[in-house]
């Protein structure tokens, strides 16, 4: 499992960090999951989520992030996961989706899930698998 960070770049959970402007413009205009997405919501949902900030060490600007839902204690939920297009290819989105699965690893949570539709590969890197038991799984509301 990787856990590599790229060099010149580095990941912070400081919320005092987090471009909420950028955050939006990416999730709203360019991630399929999220498009449209007012501000207001967008907002409400960083500050009730642990939030993840890929940033260029040199300059300080904010190239990717990653929102976790949990209670930290038995659930996790990984979303909201972006990197800035001119930052990809360099791994950054493993080594996040890893950063968030190391800072969790303290609360023994039972599970973390995420939903992908391109970047299984991604995740793979960092330990996720497929549900080995979809069947199991339900959901309410837009899938």
């Amino acid at each position: 499992m990787s856990t590599d960070l790229p060099g010149g770049y580095e990941i912070s959970t400081e919320p005092s960090r987090l471009d909420a402007e950028l955050i939006h413009q990416w999730l709203s205009k360019d991630a399929y999951w999220a498009l449209g997405r007012s501000r207001e919501k967008q907002d409400s949902a960083i500050a009730a989520s642990l939030n993840f900030g890929v940033y260029e060490t040199a300059s300080g600007a904010q190239v990717g992030y990653a929102r976790v839902v949990t209670d930290r204690a038995t659930f996790a939920w990984l979303c909201d996961v972006y990197i800035a297009p001119e930052a990809r290819g360099r791994g950054l989105g493993t080594a996040l989706a890893a950063a968030v699965r190391d800072q969790l690893a303290p609360h023994g949570l039972r599970r973390i899930l995420l939903a992908t539709a391109d970047a299984h590969g991604v995740y793979a890197k960092a330990g996720f698998e497929p549900l080995a038991k979809p069947g199991k799984w339900m959901a309410l509301g837009e899938q």
